[in-house]
Order: structure tokens, then sequence, then C-alpha cells
């Protein structure tokens, strides 16, 4: 299963890492056009999901963002995504929510 994530914050990243060892992380969108699942940090990528949704139509879609960003995670969710998580829900089981 090939993951791809918009998450560039080092401490996300290496709890995903950590979840998830082959995970490769991206900035574009554009770089998740062959993933199996991709994950969005809404907080540094939210105007990214709709793109990410484009160009991996057949992708799992994780969001995670701050739990009080409602507007975010609606937006989110309006833009294609499959999950959409608070912060703290999403690194709790990091796998789990992937494979949702």
């Amino acid at each position: 299963m090939r993951v791809c994530a918009l998450v560039s914050d080092l401490m996300d990243r290496s709890k995903i890492s950590a979840a998830v060892s082959d995970a490769t992380f991206v900035r574009t969108a554009d770089a998740c056009a062959a993933a199996d699942v991709v994950v969005v940090d809404l907080a540094r990528f939210g105007d990214q999901v709709a793109a990410a949704r484009a160009v991996a139509p057949a992708a799992r879609l994780v969001c995670f963002g701050p739990h009080v960003d409602e507007e975010a995670a609606a937006a989110a969710k309006a833009s294609g995504a499959d999950a959409v998580l608070a912060r703290s829900q999403f690194f709790r089981d990091v796998v789990a929510a992937i494979n949702a």
C-alpha cells in the first residue's frame, strides 16, 4: 500500500513514519498520483485536498487538523475527503485512521 502524506511538520512526519515506515512525504498534491492512501494536514495543506482527490481519485483520502477548525474540516469533506479527523484522534492510531 502506497501512502503519500502532505505533511511538513517534522514531529508529525516522525509519528507517521513510526506507524507507516514507507510513507512518502510530499509538498504538492500532484506527487500523490499513484497513492493508495493520501494523508493531508489541513493546517498546512488544506488548500490541496481537492487537488489530491483529482490526482488520486481511487485513493483513501484522510485529513487531520485542529479539532476547533470546523470550517477546514467541512471544506475537506466537501472537497472529497473520505475521513476528516481531529489531530489528536488521527495520531492516537495512525494505522487505524489510514486503514479504516
